[in-house]
């Protein structure tokens, strides 16, 4: 079910999250997204999709050695890399949010399996543009990670990390931020994949050091159509998935005051990670994938 050799439009469904959650195999969704962009985006070289032979530059310890030229090691035994056009040469850090408010939502999807759709899909893209790609899976603690490289294999290491992802606990960004500064010491991009239900303040202060050491920051901001346009037609009691504390609430208030205090939560978030030198995406989980790839490679292109 791979979208190669699809039309346009049948590309443009396996885009849809619905489709997607029919899907078992994470790498198989991760492909479909990808190629079916890629073919959406009528293969246009605004994006640096182009695979034309740009150079060569020496051989790196981690670089993948399916792109080395060996005819060039037999004259010189030398290694050298094939660079092609778009090519960057960055890497990919992932950090999945997979704590117990993620796995609210659906259909079709909820949170998290809507965060490792997108996760799996920018680590494809990242592959095929020859980046190294690394992922963290955190909570309240660090749950998974796996070091950025580019390695022939690697991939399928990062999709399996995503996708055992479940949700559970409770959310502390301090933590994984402090662990992703031990650990990850090269500058490259950064995609953050949570509701980002927590301080504001507070993530700022794990993001700030993040942006001071050079990383590319993009926060993608995954909710549900039900917590953007609650349709509630009498008294509902709502539990936090983290805390379980729980509270009734009546359909009033979901009409007039809640909409208001959630849209001042994402513009504060926006705002704030616009003042550090961050992009802020928000995506609803009924959203064609498309939308955040565009947004991720837009992203590149700005810090090229």
């Amino acid at each position: 079910m791979a979208a190669l050799g699809v039309s346009r439009s049948t590309a443009r469904e396996l885009l849809q999250p619905e489709v997607l959650s029919h899907l078992k195999n994470l790498d198989l969704v991760a492909r479909s997204v990808v190629e079916g962009f890629l073919i959406g985006l009528h293969r246009s070289p605004k994006f640096g999709f182009s695979q034309e032979f740009a150079e060569y530059r020496m051989y790196n310890e981690g670089d993948d050695p399916r792109f080395i030229d060996w005819n060039v090691y037999a004259r010189s035994e030398r290694m050298y890399i094939k660079r092609f056009l778009g090519e960057t040469n960055s890497h990919l850090m992932l950090l999945l949010d997979a704590s117990a408010s993620m796995g609210f939502g659906g259909p079709p999807v909820t949170k998290l399996r809507y965060g490792q759709f997108l996760a799996a899909s920018l680590a494809y893209l990242a592959s095929r543009q020859h980046d190294a790609v690394g992922c963290m899976i955190f909570d309240e603690e660090v749950r998974d990670y796996r070091a950025p490289s580019s390695r022939s294999g690697k991939l399928q290491s990062v999709l399996h990390c995503i996708d055992s992802a479940e949700a559970r606990t409770g959310t502390k960004f301090d933590k994984t931020f402090d662990k992703f500064r031990e650990q990850v010491i090269r500058r490259g991009l950064v995609a953050v994949i949570s509701d980002f239900y927590c301080d504001i303040d507070r993530l700022l202060d794990g993001v700030r050091p993040l942006a001071w050491q050079g990383q590319d920051v993009v926060l993608f901001q995954v909710l549900d159509e039900q917590e953007l346009n609650p349709d509630f037609k009498a008294n509902v009691l709502l539990e936090d998935l983290e805390t379980g504390e729980a509270v009734e609430v009546a359909p009033e208030f979901m009409r007039e005051a809640y909409p208001g205090r959630i849209r001042a939560h994402i513009d504060q978030l926006s705002k704030a990670a616009a003042g550090i030198g961050a992009d802020h995406v928000l995506l609803r989980t009924t959203d064609s994938l498309d939308q955040a790839l565009r947004n991720y490679l837009l992203f590149r292109q700005r810090r090229q």
